[in-house]
């Protein structure tokens, strides 16, 4: 029987250009040893002893060196099957709200970056979580929700 584990955490970094939502993507290096060349959100492990909230605004540091100006606990989670590891891994999503104009300062891990709205956004991630994820921030977070008032952390 897989065991569930929660080891890893996920930030949807979005800001406003004109007024509509720009969702900031990473691209894998291409020497990276796993899914090198894929488009993600900004993620990574827990650290032990860690909160996924700490682990968050740590790997949101450590991935693009920007600052969040509002930071929230996105009602999601993404959850994916290792079969390499016969795990079932439960991933929580936090949202990090940029200013407009700032762009990160990428990490090794990553050798470039987009803003794109929705839907180039949705279609450049590869996983259907991720999508999921993003598309419950658009809807909920920066599309202003009363939900959004609810789980705003910063």
């Amino acid at each position: 029987m897989p065991d569930v584990s929660c080891r890893i955490v996920e930030v949807c970094v979005f800001k406003f250009e004109n007024n509509c939502a720009q969702y900031l993507l990473l691209r894998r290096a291409k020497d990276e040893r796993v899914y090198p060349g894929l488009w993600q959100l900004v993620s990574g492990s827990i650290e032990p002893k860690e909160k996924a909230l700490d682990a968050a605004l740590r790997e949101l540091n450590e991935e693009t060196m920007l600052k969040p100006r509002a930071f929230w606990n996105v009602p999601f989670t993404n959850a994916f099957y290792d079969h390499e590891t016969d795990v079932v891994n439960v991933s929580p999503m936090f949202a990090a709200q940029v200013d407009a104009g700032i762009e990160p300062r990428l990490s090794a891990e990553h050798d470039t970056y987009g803003w794109f709205d929705i839907e180039r956004a949705a279609r450049k991630l590869v996983w259907p979580g991720q999508r999921s994820g993003l598309q419950v921030v658009h809807d909920y977070i920066a599309g202003g929700q009363k939900a959004s008032a609810l789980v705003r952390l910063l």
